[in-house]
């Protein structure tokens, strides 16, 4: 009797095994579910940290930038040798430019307010900056003795020459009739060079300026303003310039 329950039992003990497998693989499941929700929401944060972190180094960059207190406080990363030597080149430049430009506006009111304008000129050129004066107002005709009315003019001149480190070129110049008869000077280049010393002896012994300073040259005809076919066209021409040069003098 005993035998015959054993065998009734027997068969039905296996069906019930497959739960165990089941239920092993839903806990797997969860489990892995559960890791990879835990990686991502790990991941997650540190991107938060990793954004705001950069977010807050870029907003202090562009203070830096705009020259506000960041990092550096606004000061400027150190040049190198080749950046300082450029950059004082162009400071040096800017002053000179800004030294030639109040000489020129100085000589200008002066000239207005002394009634010069169909005696003396100021303006900046390619050259530099260029006082021209006629001959007239300087010297008597044919001569090379400057007129005592002709004095105050150089002496503003010079008092604005003291002030600059320039090479200032003195050039004399007529026009194409030749001398008179009679004339102490050979030609137009013994008059015009005669001239443009007369004012140099000026700068250099009434006014004490320094004679490094200075250059003389004598034109004659060969560089005229206008035409040499009218009177009024050959007074133009008969000229004393005075040209203050751009390029700085060499040491």
């Amino acid at each position: 009797m005993a035998r015959r329950r054993k065998r009734e039992n027997a068969p039905g003990g296996g069906h019930d095994r497959w739960l165990i497998t089941y239920a092993d693989l839903i806990t797997l499941l969860l489990i892995f579910f559960v890791v990879m929700y835990s990686m991502s929401k790990v991941d997650l944060d540190k991107y938060d940290e990793i954004s705001d972190a950069l977010r807050s180094e870029f907003n202090r960059s562009h203070s830096v930038l705009d020259g506000g207190d960041g990092i550096t406080g606004g000061v400027n990363p150190p040049l190198g040798a080749d950046d300082a030597r450029l950059q004082l080149e162009r400071e040096k430049r800017l002053y000179r430019e800004r030294q030639f430009q109040q000489m020129v506006g100085q000589m200008q009111a002066y000239i207005e307010a002394n009634n010069l304008q169909a005696q003396v000129n100021a303006a900046t050129t390619t050259r530099g900056v260029t006082f021209t004066m006629n001959d007239l107002f300087l010297f008597d005709l044919g001569k090379a003795e400057l007129k005592p009315e002709a004095k105050p003019v150089l002496e503003k001149l010079s008092s604005l020459f003291a002030e600059i480190d320039a090479t200032i070129s003195i050039e004399g110049h007529t026009d194409d009739l030749p001398l008179a008869t009679g004339s102490i000077y050979v030609d137009n280049w013994g008059l015009s060079g005669a001239r443009s010393l007369s004012v140099l002896r000026y700068f250099l012994y009434d006014t004490q300026l320094d004679p490094q300073k200075f250059v003389s040259a004598s034109y004659a005809h060969t560089r005229p303003v206008a035409e040499n076919t009218s009177a009024e066209n050959r007074a133009k021409n008969r000229r004393v310039e005075i040209v203050v040069l751009w390029e700085e003098p060499a040491s």
